[in-house]
Parts: structure tokens; C-alpha cells; sequence
């Protein structure tokens, strides 16, 4: 009965501690990070990684070695076993002893060990992490006697530069000329405390990163980041032990016993992955290289953050919540420090840190968002330049910003950019343009450039493209036949219609005036490709008969249109080169001297002429044919 009633408590009380394991991975667990500090679990850095030792037994052959069992101290000499002795050899599973021994479970595999070549003096064992993890303590566990002397180093620089730690000897003087300060001491760094030869087997080694009376000490601050982060830590082994044991044993023809190596069972470094407080979980860093057979609670080092940071150790805020600088979690008041998002209007997916405005704002804001959208300013509240926000969508839409309609020659631009109002979408208007997009010239002004329109020297207004002087009696509606192409001539079609009357303009095949008797050959065919094209309006200079042809010096008044790489220029000198000329002494079309004329006729590329001939426009110059020309040009020809 009491056999039967002790095992039903055995029953109940682990039932009870499943209860209570897994109430504590429940929810509670899940969120032990919310609204506090939190950290990783502690665990073997060692466990599941490679070390590195300069020698390994058997590696050539299989070689004999000795060892004592005695674990007890101090030394009694009536409680020395006897020698025990076998083969080492890394080839056979059974009788190797490689370094991977050392970082095994020491529970699973109590009996597994490392050991050196014989004869080996000095060791270097040599644990190099994937990327820097908080470290507190080391504990090693010797299967051979401890050494005489021991050196633990430690880099943060993934062995660039090593730092010493500790120094452990029998006599800290004799051996590093150090004065020995007490085992537990402020500054202690060589102690003996660790260095004796006996136990012969399981004696330990034991360093704390942090004295004990230094618990107190905030673990994410920058001082104990200094003190405890490590990439890589090593410890030199100088000068194997005898067992005192050996001093008992009877002489004999074969001498000493093979007892000169270093053996070690344990190598544990109690660590954590680096997450400043903010992360309880880790998942594999980059650069973690796995053992072959894969080893089960493995301290990984990069973090799986919380508090809105991110990177491998949380070391900075997430994209999105750099509204206050980075802060590592205080760990003795538990303060989680979290980094607080930026208000972007859901137009950025990251934001960056202003460390003037944050001083400017006494520590209360300092982010400024990484807009998207075309909107702008530091909380995504308004658009871009060249963009205005469209009233009808809501103020976080992706396209609540669209882009101005302005003229490029009429609108205010800066850089390249139109301007308009950032609320209407209104265009700015330069000086003497106007209409809501900015392509025509107020009343009054004429003739849109880049720098606006000019006024109008008139009394009554004038045309809005030449300038010219328009007064009422002089705006009638008036056609042309016109090619489809825009080329001035006849039209094979009579939809084909412009904006002159044929009998307005004056050539060779339509003039009834004094030029009836001029001759010239009509050409149906289409257009030389070494023609280009321009439309002036000129004062005739003079006109002579240089007998092979015909010249015609004039004053380009104004420049209708131009045909790229055509060089004429208001205000200066041309030479107009007429069909022919007449028997009754004048030109053919007719361009008298002293009076003005509209001229649209075409430019030999080969020989540079500006000719006139029965297919040209000669007209003689009123204010409104200049604004019938400038439409009928702008519409056709600026199409090409």
C-alpha cells in the first residue's frame, strides 16, 4: 500500500509540473517581452559548435597513454587507485578522442573527451563564434590533471585583436611575474586557485565574467556590453601536471607511465545571444556552421526582435519607427525603451532619424519620413513640387497626389518642374500668360516664350502670335487652299480648307495685277528633299537683273516660321532669289522695292538660296494676314 500511494504522488506531482511548464510556454511566455525588458535564454555557446585545438591523440597511429582516477583532494596518498592505460586512435570511433568532445552534451555523453598528443606541452583550445554573444562564465573540466599554467583570451573582432582575461598558474609570479591579488579580487588577474595538480581527473576551471559583487551592473549598458560581448575565445594550456599519484607507484623495467598530454572533458561557455533587451528569442546567424550530427538546444545569435527594433541584435530601430534614437532596454528596472513609429500618413515605409530637429524639439520627435507617392514634407502631409493633391481621395491614397497640367513655356518652373498650387492644382503663370494651364497670353500681350508674353504696343490690342496691331475693320474671315500636309498651295480636295481666299495670294498663276505677263512652270510633283521651308515678312530693298537670274535684297522684319538649320534672322539682311525677270522690267513673282511682303517660299539645301517661285506665297503685308499666317502655320506646320 505505501509502495502504491508513494508512486501516485511521484505521478501527480510531475503532472503537476507539466501543468505548470506548459502554462508558463503558454501566452504568458509568448509575451514576456511586452511592455518590459526581455533576453534569450542562457545556455552552452560551446554546445553544437566546432573547437579547434592544435593536436588530437592517434592522429598518425594509434598510441598508448595512461591515466589516474582519483578525484578526491587533497591529496591522500592511501586513496590513489592504480594506473589505468589504453590506445588512442582517431581512426577507430571507438578509441578516438577529437575536439568536437569537448562541446557535447555533458549529460548525454559524460564520458567523452579530448586529449592531445603525448608528449605535447603547450595546447591552444579555441572556440570561434558566427558573431558576438554576451558571455559570463567558463567552465572547464579536466580529465588529465589541470595545467600548471593557463591563459583565457577573448576577441570581440572575430580574432583581429585578443584581449587577456585571466591568468591562472601555480605561482602567478614565477610564471607571468604577477602578484597574486585573492581568487575573487577586484583586478584579480592571475590566481592559483584553479592550478593545483590533484584532482588527477574531473578538476574544474572556472571563470565569471562579472564578479559576483558587481551583479548589479545594468547587463545591456555600454559597460557590461564591453565586458561581456565576445566573437572568439581562447585558452592556452602551458605545462602539464603529474598525478601525485604516479609518486606512489612501484618501479618497474618499463619506467614511466604515458601520462604526459592534456585530456579535457568539458569545455562550457555560458553565454546568450546579444539582444540588448529586446528579443527572448534567436534563430541561426549568418555564417553558423552546424556539427555533422546536429545537436539539439543550440544557442543561436541572431535575434528575432521585438520593441519595434530591428537587425541581428536588435541594434537599431525598425524602418519605420526612427520617430527617437535607439535605446538598449535597461535591465535592472526593466524599461523596454521601445522605438516609437513615425507618422508618415501611410505614404512611407521608412523613416530616418533628424538629430537637429530631435534637439530642436527638447527630445519629444525627431523622425522624418522617406515619402512615397509624390507627397512630401517630413510627415508625408503634403505633395512633391509638381504635384497637387486631388481633393476627391482620401489624404492617405496612394494617388491622392497627381501631377500639374502646366504649359512647360507658359508656367513657373523650378528646375525642370511646373509649379501650381499644392491644394487647387492652379498653374503659375509667367508675366503675361494666363488660362488655367498656362499656354495662352493674356489680353494685351503677345508672343509666348520662356520668359511669358510681351505687351502689345497698340491702342486696340494685337495679334496674339505676330504683335501686329489689329483694328476692328481688319478681322475678317478669310481662306487658302492648303496641301494636307501643311505644304501653302492648291488643294486636290475642297475640304481641304484654310484660313486665305485664293485670290489673296500673289504669284505667278495668281495675280491680276502688273506680273500677268511674267512666266513661270507649274510642278505638280511632290517636294525636293533638299527643300526646307520658311515664312518672313520683309521690306524690299532692291531687285536686279543679274542676267543668269534674278536677286532680291531685303529686310527680314519678322520670322513666321523657320525650318530648322535655316539661318535667317529678324532684323538682318537677306537675298531672295525670284524665278525670273520680265521683259517689262520686274521680277517674277513681283517683290517691288520700298514696300512690305509676306514670303513663304523654300531654301535649296545645296546651294543655300532662299528661292521664290510660282509655288511660293507673296502677298502684300497687312497686320491681319500675319495673324491668319501665324494660326494657319502654328496648326500645320508645328506638326511636323
Amino acid at each position: 500500500m505505501e509502495a502504491a500511494a508513494s508512486s501516485n504522488m511521484r505521478l501527480w506531482t510531475l503532472l503537476i509540473l507539466l501543468m505548470c511548464a506548459s502554462s508558463a510556454a503558454g501566452p504568458a511566455a509568448e509575451s514576456r517581452c511586452a511592455g518590459r525588458a526581455c533576453n534569450p535564454r542562457m545556455g552552452n555557446l560551446a554546445l553544437g559548435r566546432v573547437l579547434s585545438t592544435q593536436s588530437v591523440c592517434g592522429s598518425n597511429s594509434s598510441e598508448p597513454y595512461c591515466f589516474y582516477t582519483h578525484s578526491a583532494g587533497p591529496y591522500r596518498r592511501e586513496a590513489c587507485p592504480a594506473v589505468k592505460c589504453s590506445k588512442c586512435d582517431a581512426s577507430v570511433a571507438g578509441r578516438a578522442h577529437p575536439p568536437s568532445a569537448m562541446s557535447d552534451s555533458s549529460f548525454r555523453h559524460p564520458d567523452t573527451w579530448w586529449q592531445s598528443a603525448e608528449g605535447v606541452d603547450r595546447e591552444t583550445l579555441q572556440l570561434d563564434l558566427e558573431t558576438r554573444f554576451y558571455f559570463t562564465h567558463l567552465i572547464l573540466v579536466f580529465r588529465s590533471p589541470r595545467p600548471a599554467t593557463m591563459v583565457l583570451e577573448r576577441s570581440q573582432d572575430h580574432g583581429h585583436s585578443w584581449e587577456t582575461l585571466r591568468y591562472f598558474a601555480r605561482d602567478c609570479e614565477g610564471a607571468f611575474g604577477m602578484v597574486e591579488e585573492g581568487p575573487e579580487g577586484e583586478g584579480a588577474t592571475c590566481t592559483s586557485k584553479y592550478s593545483k595538480p590533484y584532482p588527477c581527473t574531473r578538476g574544474e576551471v572556472i571563470y565569471r565574467a562579472l564578479p559576483p559583487w558587481r551583479s548589479l551592473v545594468d547587463p545591456y549598458g555600454p559597460a557590461a556590453q564591453a565586458q561581456l560581448t565576445v566573437t572568439n575565445l581562447r585558452v592556452r594550456l602551458g605545462g602539464h601536471q603529474a598525478c601525485p599519484c604516479q609518486d606512489k607507484q612501484p618501479g618497474g623495467g618499463g619506467g614511466a607511465p604515458p601520462t604526459a598530454h592534456h585530456a579535457v572533458y568539458d569545455f562550457i561557455v555560458k553565454g546568450s545571444c546579444l539582444c540588448h533587451g529586446h528579443a527572448e528569442h534567436c534563430g541561426p546567424a549568418a555564417g553558423f556552421r552546424p556539427r555533422p550530427h546536429r545537436t539539439g538546444n543550440v544557442v543561436h545569435g541572431r535575434c528575432v526582435c521585438r520593441h519595434n527594433t530591428a537587425g541581428v541584435h536588435c541594434e537599431r530601430c525598425a524602418p519605420l519607427h526612427n520617430e527617437q534614437p535607439w535605446r538598449a532596454a535597461n535591465g535592472l528596472l526593466g524599461t523596454p525603451r521601445e522605438c516609437r513609429k513615425c507618422k508618415c500618413n501611410g505614404h512611407a515605409r521608412s523613416c530616418h532619424l533628424d538629430r537637429r530637429l530631435w534637439a530642436a524639439t527638447r527630445g519629444r520627435s525627431g523622425g522624418v519620413c522617406d515619402c512615397q507617392h509624390n507627397t512630401g514634407g517630413r510627415q508625408c502631409q503634403g505633395c512633391r513640387t509638381g504635384f497637387y493633391r486631388d481633393p476627391a481621395r482620401e489624404r492617405s491614397h496612394p494617388e491622392s497626389c497627381r501631377p500639374c497640367s502646366c504649359h512647360p513655356v507658359g508656367s513657373v518652373l523650378s528646375g525642370a518642374i511646373a509649379l501650381c498650387d499644392p491644394h487647387s492644382g492652379a498653374c503659375t503663370c509667367k508675366p503675361g500668360v494666363s488660362g488655367p494651364h498656362c499656354d495662352r497670353c493674356m489680353l494685351g500681350y503677345w508672343g509666348l516664350q520662356r520668359y511669358g508674353c510681351r505687351p502689345c504696343g497698340c491702342t486696340a490690342g494685337c495679334d496674339p502670335y505676330t504683335g501686329d496691331c489689329i483694328p476692328g475693320s481688319e478681322v475678317e474671315e478669310v481662306e487658302v487652299p492648303y496641301t494636307a500636309t501643311g505644304h501653302m498651295g492648291r488643294s486636290s480636295s475642297d475640304s481641304e480648307r484654310g484660313v486665305f481666299r485664293a485670290e489673296e495670294l500673289f504669284s505667278a498663276l495668281h495675280h491680276s495685277g502688273e506680273s500677268q505677263n511674267c512666266i513661270a512652270t507649274q510642278n505638280a510633283e511632290s517636294p525636293n528633299p533638299h527643300f526646307r521651308y520658311s515664312a518672313l515678312m520683309v521690306r524690299v530693298a532692291s531687285a536686279h537683273d543679274r542676267g543668269s537670274h534674278a536677286e532680291v535684297e531685303v529686310k527680314v522684319k519678322k520670322v513666321l516660321y523657320a525650318k530648322p538649320g535655316m539661318d535667317v534672322q529678324r532684323g538682318g539682311g537677306a537675298t531672295l532669289y525670284p524665278a525670273s525677270w520680265t521683259s517689262r522690267g520686274c521680277t517674277c513673282p513681283v517683290l517691288s522695292p520700298g514696300s512690305e511682303y509676306a514670303v513663304a517660299g523654300h531654301q535649296d539645301r545645296r546651294t543655300g538660296r532662299l528661292m521664290v517661285n510660282a509655288k511660293s506665297l507673296v502677298k502684300a503685308w497687312r497686320p491681319s494676314l500675319g495673324r491668319k499666317l501665324h494660326h494657319m502655320l502654328r496648326r500645320d506646320c508645328g506638326r511636323r
